[in-house]
């Protein structure tokens, strides 16, 4: 698996699953459940995981909606 982003911003991690959801593009959200250990002040980022095969994809449709940066 290769990190195509990663954020601190719940919000936006939810929308970044929604959109690639919406284009069929499998992915793991590695690094969730840490917030258990940190208190849910969320220090550390969540990593949004896909295989190879779906990475150039899955590029292209978040720098289509602007979000494809690290926070």
């Amino acid at each position: 698996m290769i990190e195509l982003v990663k954020t601190t911003n719940a919000v936006r991690l939810t929308y970044l699953q929604s959109l690639l959801d919406s284009a069929n593009i499998p992915f793991v959200v590695f690094d969730q459940h840490i917030s258990m250990l940190e208190a849910g002040i969320g220090a550390f980022p969540r990593r949004i995981m896909v295989e190879k095969p779906f990475l150039f994809s899955a590029r292209s449709i978040l720098q289509d909606a602007r979000e494809f940066y690290n926070d």
